[in-house]
């Protein structure tokens, strides 16, 4: 089975599925690093050197390469990834898959990501709680028709890291 974790940033995606995936003894993957091991350089440089959509296209070529293995696998997407090139079907369509969204608040999202975010290139510019709320609350619109067709949705705020990786394993078998 592929586990398939999708979210906003900072909902928890890296450090729950890490656990999970030592939890249920599977391999785990974040995305964005596959990708950087397999391009040979960083999200970042993609972004500048060959633009977005280059780097969309690889996400889905990657995500469909990782999805077509038969490996239990823990499976942590970029925030974008399930809004682009038809990748929320393509997950929902892959019989060997399970997607689980991380659902955070804003509140939340704000308390973990204004002290990281001179490492979060979408939000460095941002300079106040409020415009951050505001950028959150926008993003978050956007992508919910896509977070919320996952085949699960699991809350995160107030809860360990502990609780939430056993919600998940409950969840899944």
């Amino acid at each position: 089975m592929i586990v398939i974790l999708i979210g906003y940033m900072a909902s928890g995606k890296s450090t729950l599925g890490k656990n999970l995936a030592k939890k249920l003894n599977y391999e785990f993957l974040d995305l964005d690093d596959y990708i950087e091991k397999k391009e040979n350089s960083v999200v970042s440089d993609i972004f500048k050197q060959k633009g977005e959509i280059h780097f969309r296209k690889l996400e889905t070529l990657y995500l469909k390469k990782l999805l077509a293995s038969q490996n239990n696998l823990v499976l942590s997407l970029g925030g974008g990834t399930p809004c682009y090139s038809n990748n929320m079907e393509t997950i929902l369509n892959a019989d060997h898959a399970k997607s689980i969204y991380l659902k955070a608040s804003i509140p939340t999202l704000i308390a973990r990501l204004k002290n990281e975010k001179s490492t979060r290139p979408l939000i460095a510019h941002i300079e106040t709680d409020e415009l951050l709320a505001e950028f959150i609350g926008k993003h978050l619109f956007e992508r919910s028709l896509f977070y919320s067709a996952a085949n699960t949705t699991i809350s995160t705020d107030n809860k360990s890291a502990d609780v939430i990786v056993e919600e998940l394993v409950l969840e899944l078998f």
